[in-house]
Order: C-alpha cells, then sequence, then structure tokens
C-alpha cells in the first residue's frame, strides 16, 4: 500500500494537469482581437511617424487598458490569469514604445519641414478624395523645392544635424517615399487631370527625397557609436533599457547578476573541458583537444547525410530513453536546405525551424573560408547542434506551436524558443548522450558559447566592450574560428536581433532545468508528461510556464520575482 500511494498522487496530479491544459481562456479571444486592431490600425496609417498616427495609436492603448480593467480579474482560472497578465504586459510595453517613439518624433521631426505636404496628400488619398491637377502641380513645385533646400541647409551645416537625428530622418524620408509613390499611383492614369498636371513634377519630388535622403545617410548612426574596425555599428542600449526589457521578459536578475551567472556556468564548462581534453591524451591543453576535434569533419558533398543521421540518432535517443513523445507527423515533416554564402556571413553554423539550414562551403569561397566553414561544423559540434534545430528542439517547438494554444504565439520569447533548445543539451548530457570525449568537447563548446553570448552581450550594451572585443573574446575564450566569430556578433548586433535574444539560451535553459528539478526530479511529472504540457502551453515567459505548471494563482499586480538560478550577489 505504501509503495501504490506515491502513484497515486501522480495519478491524481496527472488528471487535473490533464484538466488544465485543456482547459479554454476568457481571454484569448481579446488577445487574438488586440493582435487584429492593432495590426489592422498599422495598415490604416501607414505613415507612422505622423502626428496622427501617434494620437489614434495612444487612444488605441488607452483604450485597451480599460478594456482589460474591466475583466473580473478575481473569477479568472490560473490559465486564464496568465493570459491576462502577458496581455496586460504586451498593451503596457507597446504603449511605453509608441510613447517613446513620439519622444523622438519630437526632437527630430524639425529635419522634416515639408512633412505636412506629404501627409496632407496621403490622407486625402486615404479616402478617396480627388485632388485637383493644378493644385497639386503647385503643391509638388513647392514640396520639391523644400526638400531640396532642407539638404543643403544640412549639407551646409546650416542646419544642425547630429548622426541620431539624420538617421531618423533618413529612415522617416524613406518610409514618406514609399507611402508618398502608392498614393501617387492611386490617382495616376484614373484621373486624367490629375495625370497631366502632375506627370512632370512628380519624379522631381521622387528625385528630391532620395537626395536628401543621400545627404543625411553621410552622417547618419542608429547611435553615438564609433566603427572600431570590425565595420560592425550596433546600438549599445545601456543599462536602463536593458533592467525594463529584463522586466519585461520577466528575468528578475540585473545585469551584473546576470554576467556573474554566466561566468559561473563557464567555469563547469571549463572544468569539462579539462576532463575530456585529458581524456583524449591533451592534458589540461583544452584548445589542442578542441583543435583535434575541428579536423573530424565529412568530406565535401557529405554534410546532408550525416546531418539526416544525426537527426535520427537524437529521435531514437530521447525516445528510447522516455524523455518526450514525438508526434509521427513531426518525424515525417521536418526539411533539410543549404546556406548560402551571403547567409553565413550572418550564420555560420546550423540555424533550424521548419527546416534544418546547412552552414557548409560552396565553390565560389575561398580556400580560407571553406577551411573554417568545416571546421566550425565539424562531426561532434555538427551531433550538438542538430537535435538543438530539429527534434526535440526548434523543429519540435514550431510544430506543436501551430496546433496547440497558438494565440500564445504572439508571446514569443527567446527565453522560450532558445531555452528550450538549450535545455536539451543540459539534459541530453546528464542522460549521457555523448559517447566519447570528443562528443563532449562538441556539446560543451557550445555551451561555452552560450555563456560566452551572455557576457559579451551585457558587456556591449552597458558599452564596456566594443564588437572587436566581443570577436577576441569568442576567439580567445571559447575557441572560434575568427570568420565564425566576427558572424557571429554581426548576427548579435546587426541581424535584427532583440539586445536580450543571445542571453535568452543560456538563462532559458537554466529555467527550464530548475522547472525540471522542481517538478520531475521531484517526482510530480514524468519526464514525458513535462515536456508535453511545455509545449502545449506554447510561447511565454518560462516564469508563466512554471505558474501554469505548479498552479499558482498569479495576482494582477504581479511583478516577476523567480531566483531559478540561485541567490546572486
Amino acid at each position: 500500500m505504501r509503495k501504490l500511494f506515491p502513484l497515486f498522487l501522480l495519478l491524481i496530479f496527472t488528471v487535473k494537469v490533464q484538466a488544465q491544459n485543456n482547459e479554454a481562456s476568457l481571454v484569448s479571444p481579446l488577445i487574438n482581437q488586440y493582435q487584429a486592431d492593432e495590426t489592422m490600425l498599422n495598415r490604416k496609417y501607414s505613415l507612422k511617424r505622423s502626428e496622427e498616427y501617434f494620437k489614434r495609436m495612444e487612444r488605441f492603448y488607452a483604450t485597451w487598458q480599460k478594456q482589460l480593467k474591466a475583466l473580473p480579474f478575481n473569477k479568472l482560472t490560473v490559465n486564464e490569469r496568465v493570459d491576462y497578465l502577458l496581455l496586460k504586459r504586451d498593451i503596457l510595453s507597446d504603449a511605453a514604445v509608441l510613447q517613446q517613439n513620439y519622444a523622438d518624433f519630437k526632437t527630430s521631426i524639425f529635419t522634416l519641414p515639408f512633412a505636412n505636404t506629404l501627409l496632407d496628400f496621403e490622407a486625402k488619398r486615404r479616402i478617396g478624395q480627388q485632388q485637383d491637377g493644378k493644385t497639386a502641380q503647385q503643391q509638388f513645385e513647392q514640396l520639391q523645392a523644400s526638400i531640396r533646400k532642407t539638404a543643403k541647409a544640412v549639407e551646409n551645416n546650416e542646419l544642425a544635424v547630429n548622426p541620431v537625428q539624420a538617421f531618423w530622418a533618413q529612415q522617416t524620408i524613406n518610409q514618406y517615399l514609399t507611402v508618398f509613390t502608392e498614393a501617387y499611383k492611386f490617382y495616376d492614369g484614373y484621373d486624367p487631370q490629375f495625370t497631366k498636371a502632375t506627370k512632370s513634377v512628380y519624379p522631381e519630388v521622387v528625385d528630391a527625397l532620395k537626395d536628401y535622403a543621400a545627404v543625411l545617410g553621410k552622417i547618419a548612426k542608429p547611435a553615438n557609436v564609433q566603427d572600431d574596425g570590425s565595420g560592425i555599428i550596433g546600438n549599445p542600449i545601456g543599462r536602463n533599457a536593458l533592467l525594463s526589457n529584463l522586466k519585461d521578459e520577466m528575468i528578475a536578475y540585473t545585469p551584473e547578476q546576470i554576467e556573474a551567472i554566466a561566468m559561473r556556468e563557464f567555469a563547469w564548462c571549463d572544468a569539462e573541458m579539462l576532463k575530456a581534453s585529458q581524456q583524449m591524451g591533451f592534458g589540461n591543453d583544452w584548445k589542442k583537444a578542441l583543435e583535434k576535434v575541428k579536423t573530424d569533419y565529412p568530406e565535401l558533398g557529405k554534410q546532408p547525410e550525416l546531418v539526416y543521421e544525426l537527426a535520427n540518432e537524437a529521435i531514437n535517443f530521447v525516445e528510447k530513453n522516455k524523455l518526450i513523445a514525438i508526434p509521427a507527423m513531426a518525424k515525417e515533416g521536418w526539411r533539410m536546405r543549404m546556406l548560402s554564402p551571403q547567409e553565413q556571413l550572418f550564420a555560420p553554423f546550423f540555424l533550424g525551424g521548419e527546416s534544418v539550414l546547412i552552414a557548409y562551403p560552396t565553390e565560389d569561397m575561398s580556400e580560407e573560408a571553406k577551411m573554417m566553414t568545416l571546421r566550425g561544423n565539424n562531426r561532434h559540434f555538427s551531433r550538438a547542434v542538430v537535435f538543438h534545430e530539429l527534434i526535440p528542439g526548434h523543429n519540435l517547438q514550431y510544430f506543436m506551436q501551430s496546433r496547440y494554444k497558438p494565440y500564445r504565439k504572439v508571446f514569443s520569447t527567446p527565453f522560450w524558443t532558445e531555452g528550450w533548445s538549450l535545455y536539451w543539451e543540459m539534459l541530453l548530457w546528464d542522460q549521457n548522450f555523448p559517447k566519447s570525449p570528443e562528443d563532449k568537447i562538441g556539446m560543451l563548446f557550445w555551451r561555452m558559447h552560450r555563456c560566452a553570448r551572455i557576457i559579451f552581450s551585457m558587456n556591449y550594451h552597458l558599452g564596456k566592450w566594443t564588437p572587436k572585443q566581443c570577436i577576441d573574446f569568442l576567439v580567445d575564450r571559447v575557441g572560434f574560428e575568427r570568420a565564425n566569430a566576427e558572424a557571429e556578433v554581426r548576427r548579435s548586433f546587426t541581424g535584427g536581433y532583440g539586445p536580450l535574444y543571445q542571453i535568452g539560451y543560456m538563462l532559458g535553459g537554466l529555467q527550464f532545468r530548475a522547472l525540471h528539478k522542481e517538478l520531475v526530479q521531484s517526482g510530480k511529472m514524468t519526464n514525458i508528461q513535462f515536456h508535453d504540457r511545455i509545449l502545449r502551453e506554447n510561447n511565454m515567459p518560462v516564469e508563466m510556464v512554471r505558474a501554469l505548471l505548479t498552479n499558482q494563482q498569479l495576482p494582477e499586480n504581479f511583478s516577476t520575482r523567480w531566483k531559478f538560478a540561485g541567490n546572486i550577489k
């Protein structure tokens, strides 16, 4: 009887979990409506840098805050409270971004004294109002003259514009140019009197806008930063912005504490790397062991076959060890393609999702570039990353996201997306997935890489390091090929990723690992139940996943507090 009691408790917990997992949410229609309404307004008001747009969106966010506040929060279920808090966070965050953009608009609109003419033309087009050809001709002539006068004033330093304002103005002109062109085509050829009167002057306005954008481009920079010789010009956001972003991601640590966590994890990697190096006969010279591992790459043309082999090896391993249940359609559906040389400038290794994207040499690469690509995508590095990108990593995530609570995809965060795949690197290490010291070094290289991403990202955004220092750190501390390190840093700071994206891997992985300890190692859930529930709840900050899995009754004024990595000084 004593042995049966824990099984009985597990059964009760499982039934409760399944019931919650299938629970509908009162808030989910509001999430869909909010996204649809916001998207519609952004389509309607195509000039995003205008007084009209800012005022309309201010009303929109204020209305939604009132609408959400009217819900009976105390009567909401755990599932609904999570949706409520995430929607509330997004509305407040979107409203804050709007206010920051509005402030930038107010301080930089002086660079576009001719803007009202463009705005008026677009506003009339929006409601289909016929525009008198001769009046439009006069307005266009005055417009192009005003644009050229402004451009000349900037060029001669008669109008003082700093690099950040110039960057803003250049972006805005490009936006205005797109909208102006579309608005003109709305009338051109359809209204003869308009077409005849404006046909010759319209191209002059377009050329004037392009010329002014070129003038601004000579002094424009996204931030007050200098090129350190790497050619990588990013936008370090500073400590206050980091703290704000961390709050939105529900991470209860400061940038300094996060770097301390990375250093702690790095120390573990160092110790394990030395063990593997010694097993390979290189003593404490782990870089020599790493060098040996890098030479074990398949011959040209063989990498896709290796990827297929490694993908199936990982699937068989997780199923054999009863770690996760993989739908048959997911195993059938994944694909592969090769990354182009241009793509490899930003992604020197594998990428993944619906397909696994393979980085490998092409005929038109230099011999040096070919060798760096071969070495950086050797058998043991690849063995550690294929399952990260495919199954049970990103491919399985995307498969499940499309099928279970897809409305939550709007809450997407790298701490869930990348953290999940990194967590599997940790779990498979613990499950003895690496078969040799070379395999261990392959896995450790990537985990050191995730630690390094935190360290160089924090130091860059705090203004302590330049991109070149970040590149050198990856080469010296992790053992990157230099070209791969340059691509990694370029991707991190100019590849369109958010400032917290690169820290999401390790921190998200640690969050999932802490949750696994809390629920699986304690015997409350099996591995399969735990992993299936996470995927079925879809993408969100991991602290919200924890709230769902532990059935927390979150308060309306919830603020993040989970110290998943322990107390850090």
